[in-house]
């Protein structure tokens, strides 16, 4: 997942006192450290609204200069002095909206509500300036005589595409009620997430009684007591929402009543009817989401989003979805029966039901393929795992990834890396934070502390919640926490590897529909037999992983994909069936919800991935594009197999995947990248191969 903050912003007239020296501030200047790095040691709460409101100050100076300059219009003195804008908007931002998410505090919450209408207020006064519209009006105008390069096109199409797509031709009522939109939408989304977080950290099943515990792995019950003790409940045994815990219980405890309280806790967030219920939230973004396409001429917010993606419109998307909906649900469906024979083996009579899918699934697994998670977990230390996606970037594109212990981070989990290229040059600064903590978001993400251009260097960071360490023994990953680690290192390869010459359209700033490309492609290396030998070291002994083991995690890499495949096409539909709502009145979205999952057959058994009142992915820059998982799922599966008719470390064919994607960029039209890689567009059949479905 890619999370970026929007920094094209421009005046507001808020009046803003504090007390910190501006000299001391060090978002005011270029960072004083080594690489430009951001001075954690140094950052504090009191440094950001006034880094913010300076930063304000330092882009309408720059926006007035454009619009003041009485030179003909160019690409130079329009375009590329808009795009380098904002430095100290650029340097706040980057870190101040990555902690909100990583390393939150209530100030810093409390702060960013304060913040959200100021920067959406100064948003709409860049982009629906007139006079700076006019100046870039002017150079589109004249774009095909201006001899651009590819790249230089791009952002000039970019640029002005954003303009109109921001409200810039409407008359001036129509952008009055654009702005307030805005605004709304602006702090509503950051209550949605704030509201999940909660329920997130509220939630904590404390258990006291080992029989309860059973069926659960020693390792999970070591640190469940770890947590339980951190909590001030030493002798206990503590389980809570996050991935890390609510998965683990889910799949191997024996206990029906407690598996049902974990899971319905999971799926009623933020619909519980108190302080961080989300009904009412998520209603108005999606009627302002409406009412903000209707404005822009659009029949319905999907139908704006999309007209700026690879898939163009919402008819492409459902298309799509229901094609592949005619395989998911028949393998789901043959699952569901097939984890009810293994129950009604039991002899309990007790009808499958959601809570139990893991649990059985788990069961099946062993019985099916002789495996079981337990058994491949101490092959998978984190740091392992790790080294093992860095390896691959080596063996594909020559790079090294070199731990710093100087660099300021700003949590002790937090670990930095160099990044060089095969010719000593670098290439970035990576950071990774993989651990769960109270104040961090669930799930995982890539995000940046610079952006690349033209010869700056990029700051790139990769957040997660993983299976934290207990004791002596390190953090083992499941195997699907290794492949969200090498999907989330695919992310920031596309960061660090880009070498575009504006900010614009370097690294992930590209289509929604083609950034999961270089995620996804790069899970395919992590259970690829050769790589498994590289990085899959048993904790204790530093055994490499037996070849047999290697056998049965390959043999059961299409079990349960129905469900999983599913499950997120599920969300991806709720998704869609929200955003193309034409008609927002009297919307109830918890049996809106319900009726749309019950036009599609959806069996009871499985839930979409992300229901309506937590699915943040739509709060932030998902909306009408949670499909793009399944989109790119086509590209990265139809990529991979390039690498498997050559070797999956055949340096031509991962040449050409760093020029053609890595290093690119938004710099060229995404459909045009992915055919110069592969020399043809994408077929569907890989998808359906590598899923179990054909």
């Amino acid at each position: 997942m890619i999370k970026k903050s929007i920094l094209i912003l421009a005046a507001s007239c808020m009046m803003y006192s504090c007390t910190t020296q501006t000299e001391t501030n060090p978002f005011l200047t270029e960072f004083q450290t080594p690489y430009g790095v951001p001075p954690f040691d140094q950052i504090k709460l009191e440094h950001y609204e006034p880094a913010f409101m300076k930063g304000i100050d330092e882009q309408n100076a720059n926006i007035q200069a454009i619009t003041s300059n009485a030179e003909a219009p160019t690409f130079d003195n329009v375009i590329v002095a808009f795009d380098n804008s904002s430095p100290i908007l650029d340097r706040v931002g980057g870190v101040f909206y990555n902690l909100t998410e990583a390393e939150t505090t209530d100030e810093l919450t409390a702060l960013s509500m304060k913040l959200a209408p100021v920067m959406s207020e100064h948003n709409d006064n860049i982009l629906l300036n007139e006079a700076l519209f006019a100046k870039i009006k002017a150079v589109y105008q004249q774009k095909d005589s201006l001899q651009l390069t590819t790249e230089q096109r791009r952002l000039l199409e970019k640029t002005y595409k954003s303009f109109v797509r921001s409200g810039a031709n409407l008359p001036a009522d129509k952008q009055a009620r654009l702005r307030e939109i805005n605004k709304q939408l602006s702090t509503l989304g950051i209550r949605f997430d704030k509201n999940i977080l909660n329920e997130n950290n509220e939630f904590k099943l404390f258990v006291d009684k080992e029989e309860d515990l059973a069926g659960l792995p020693e390792w999970f019950r070591q640190s469940a007591a770890a947590e339980a003790k951190a909590a001030g409940q030493e002798g206990k045994w503590l389980f809570t929402l996050h991935n890390s815990s609510r998965l683990p219980f889910l799949q191997y405890s024996a206990n029906r009543p407690l598996r049902e309280k974990v899971y319905k806790a999971y799926i009623q967030r933020g619909n519980n009817n108190d302080k961080n219920d989300n009904k009412k939230i998520i209603t108005e973004i999606v009627s302002l989401r409406l009412e903000k396409a209707r404005l822009l001429g659009f029949d319905c917010y999907s139908n704006f989003v999309l007209d700026n993606t690879m898939a163009k419109d919402s008819k492409t998307v459902m298309d799509f979805l229901n094609n592949l909906w005619q395989y998911a649900l028949p393998k789901a469906k043959a699952e569901a029966a097939e984890l009810q024979k293994l129950m009604d083996r039991e002899n309990k009579g007790e009808k499958l039901e959601a809570w139990d899918w893991w649990y059985y699934t788990e069961k099946l697994r062993k019985e099916k393929y002789n495996l079981e998670e337990e058994q491949i977990k101490p092959y998978f230390k984190l740091e392992n795992v790790r080294e093992g996606a860095f390896a691959v970037a080596n063996k594909l594109y020559g790079i090294t990834l070199t731990p710093m212990d100087s660099i300021p981070v700003y949590n002790p989990d937090v670990q930095v890396f160099e990044v060089k290229d095969a010719d000593g040059s670098q290439l970035g600064i990576f950071y990774t934070d993989y651990f769960p903590r109270a104040g961090k978001s669930g799930g995982a993400w890539m995000s940046n502390y610079r952006e690349q251009q033209s010869d700056i260097r990029p700051l790139v960071c990769n957040v997660a919640s993983f299976t934290k360490p207990v004791g002596d023994t390190p953090s083992l990953l499941t195997i699907d926490e290794v492949e969200t680690l090498f999907h989330e290192f695919g992310h920031a390869l596309h960061g660090l590897l880009t070498k575009c010459q504006y900010k614009g359209t370097s690294g992930t700033n590209v289509v929604r529909d083609f950034v999961e490309l270089p995620s996804q492609i790069n899970e395919h290396w992590a259970t690829e037999p050769e790589v498994l030998k590289m990085y899959a070291k048993h904790y204790q002994t530093g055994e490499t992983i037996p070849d047999e083991l290697i056998e049965k995690i390959l043999n059961q890499k299409t079990f349960n994909q129905g469900f999983i495949t599913t499950e997120l096409m599920a969300a991806a539909f709720l998704d869609m069936n929200l955003h193309n709502l034409t008609d927002t009145t009297g919307l109830d979205v918890v049996a809106f919800e319900k009726e749309a999952m019950d036009r599609l057959g959806l069996i009871p058994e499985i839930a979409p991935r992300y229901r309506t009142t937590y699915f943040s992915h739509i709060i932030g820059g998902y909306a009408a594009g949670y499909y793009s998982y399944l989109w790119a799922n086509v590209l990265d599966n139809d990529a991979f197999e390039a690498f498997k008719e050559n070797g999956i470390f055949d340096r031509h064919t991962a040449d050409l995947f760093r020029r053609n994607v890595l290093e690119k960029g938004d710099s060229e039209d995404a459909m045009t990248l992915y055919r110069n890689f592969r020399g043809a567009e994408p077929q569907l059949e890989p998808m359906l191969k590598n899923r179990g479905m054909k």
